[in-house]
Order: structure tokens, then C-alpha cells, then sequence
């Protein structure tokens, strides 16, 4: 791996501030940012995205292989917790296996969020189709998860159908934001959109800064909670991301040669959901513990995407 890509994105002011963040938990910091302000930030980061992104897909490259990138991300995220829910099920249980086994198979916002930073500062470009493939990949892992979860428990399973869980995904506020945002950008005239370039575009980087922050914060304050269930969630949620990114980095040159395309294929294959899934799950498997698969996916999975992650899944991209 490149020693300047490595420092470039080790001193990333975004993963500074998620370290400051982690560090004003750690020194028992009286700093904290109000939730409002942190639920505006969510919202503004998934609009500009989504936006962007339809901009982009409007007015992307028309050779592009949409229907098999779009194919190739649903299959992943159907793929992934097949494999996850059987490693975990005799040592958790079905229900906790399941919740993290989905968790997994989707996809994190804020990831795919800094991994568009760290293409940008890599003078990169990525598809505005790749907003598409993030938000189709939520629900085919949720659906898994359920399915494994009532295949394998024993007892009464969940009372919420397939058809419910597929409708709370879709509706999820974040999920619908995000794919809002996407058709918006698609159907908005270029010229019009260039008006609020300023918004989408310009202050982008400064809201992920303070953002990253509050997640340091939240990171630290979670992480604790699930040391009591051992060294196996821990490897987990290191080992089978950083799997999930390789392989998937290097498997996803067989269907867009775009370097950009590409690490957004490996980071969305290697990070893990703590908003949509968690919200499923507490309908759908009540018996699952979040205290596990939330502090895995935002106290260990996320913070190795952005510091060690990213760096090697473009590494393998740009073998």
C-alpha cells in the first residue's frame, strides 16, 4: 500500500474530527452537539448525496453497464449475510445472527459519504449510479435476514410479514431521502440545479467534518457495551468487512472498469447499516440485542472502513 496514500488519509480532516470526537468521550469532554443540529446534518448529507448523484446519472456516461452494476450490488448484498448468519448462529443464536448477518449484507450512508471524500481528494470521480446501487442494496439484506431468522428459530417468530419489513425499508426516512434526492437530481434541469451547487456541493465537506465528530463521540460511548460478548463479534466485525471490500474490489472489475465505481462497490460491500436495519429488526426480530450489532457496525466496522479500509480496497482496485 502507498505510504502517501495512507498518510493522505490518515490526517483526512474528517477522520481528525471523528478522532477528536472519540477523544472528548475518552477525557470525558463536557462537548456535545445537539441532536437537532445532528439530525439537520443526517438529513443534509443524505440530500446532497442523493442529489448529486442523480445529477451525475443524468448526465453520466451512456455506455455505461447500469443494469449489471445495479445487479451486482443486489447480488452482494443478498450474497453476504447468507454466509455472515452461519458464522455467528451457534455462538449468538438466530436472532442475533440474523440482525447482524443483515446488518452487514446493507450498507452505511455515512461510509459511502466518506468514501466520496476520500475519492474527491484522490482527484476521482465516481457514477451517480453508485447512489442507486447503495440505496438497492438496503433491502435485499433486511429480507435475508428475516428470512434466515424465521428458517432457523425455534418458537414463535416475528409477527411482521416480509411485505411490512420490505415497506419499512423503502419508507425508512433515510432510505426515502436518499432515493428522493436521487430521482430529484435525475429530473432536475442542469442549469436550475447550478443554483444550489453552492449548498450541495460547496459546504459539503465542512458538515461531514462536524458530523464525523458527533460520531466519534457516539462511537466511544457504545463501544464498551458489547466487550462482554467476546473476542468473536470484535474479529467479525473487522475480518468479514475487510473481506467483503477485497474480494468485491477485485471482483468488481469484471463489471465497470472505473476506478471510482470500483472502491464504491468495495466500501459499500465492506460496511454495515446502524440505521435501516436497526430500525427493521426491532419489528422484525425482537429478539435480537442491538447493544451487539449497532457498537459492532459504528464502534468497530466503521471506524476501520475510513482509517484502514478505504486505503486497501484501493490499493486492490488499482492493481
Amino acid at each position: 500500500m502507498s505510504d502517501a496514500i495512507l498518510h493522505a488519509n490518515l490526517t483526512n480532516p474528517s477522520l481528525l474530527f471523528f478522532l477528536l470526537g472519540v477523544l472528548a468521550v475518552l477525557i470525558r469532554s463536557d462537548l456535545e452537539i445537539p441532536a437537532p443540529s445532528v439530525k439537520f446534518i443526517s438529513l443534509y448529507l443524505l440530500f446532497a448525496i442523493g442529489f448529486k448523484g442523480g445529477q451525475a446519472l443524468c448526465h453520466g456516461r451512456p455506455e455505461t453497464p447500469l443494469l449489471g452494476i445495479l445487479t451486482f450490488g443486489v447480488a452482494v448484498s443478498t450474497v453476504i449475510p447468507l454466509y455472515a448468519f452461519h458464522l455467528l448462529r451457534r455462538r449468538l443464536g438466530p436472532s442475533n445472527a440474523g440482525a447482524i448477518a443483515a446488518a452487514y449484507g446493507s450498507v452505511s450512508a455515512v461510509t459511502f459519504v466518506a468514501a466520496a471524500g476520500f475519492l474527491e481528494m484522490e482527484g476521482l470521480a465516481f457514477g451517480g449510479h453508485m447512489v442507486a446501487v447503495m440505496a438497492l442494496m438496503e433491502c435485499p439484506a433486511i429480507i435475508m435476514g428475516v428470512v434466515l431468522i424465521r428458517r432457523h428459530e425455534k418458537g414463535d417468530g416475528p409477527g411482521q410479514g416480509l411485505a411490512g419489513i420490505l415497506h419499512h425499508a423503502l419508507t425508512n426516512g433515510s432510505v426515502l431521502l436518499l432515493l428522493g434526492s436521487l430521482l430529484i437530481g435525475l429530473v432536475a434541469d442542469s442549469k436550475q440545479a447550478e443554483g444550489i451547487r453552492p449548498f450541495t456541493t460547496d459546504i459539503f465537506k465542512g458538515f461531514l467534518a462536524i458530523f464525523l465528530l458527533e460520531m466519534g463521540m457516539v462511537t466511544a460511548r457504545r463501544f464498551a457495551a458489547f466487550r462482554r460478548h467476546g473476542l468473536t463479534v470484535i474479529l467479525f466485525a473487522i475480518g468479514v468487512p475487510a473481506l467483503n471490500g477485497c474480494v468485491v474490489a477485485w471482483l468488481s472489475g469484471w463489471v465497470t472498469p472505473e476506478v471510482g465505481d470500483r472502491l464504491m462497490f468495495a466500501i459499500l460491500a465492506a460496511s454495515a447499516s446502524y440505521i435501516a436495519v436497526p430500525a427493521a429488526m426491532r419489528m422484525a426480530a425482537p429478539r435480537s440485542d442491538p447493544g451487539i450489532y449497532i457498537p459492532m457496525a459504528l464502534g468497530v466496522t466503521f471506524p476501520f472502513n475510513i482509517t484502514v479500509g478505504m486505503p486497501l480496497y484501493y490499493f486492490i482496485v488499482c492493481r
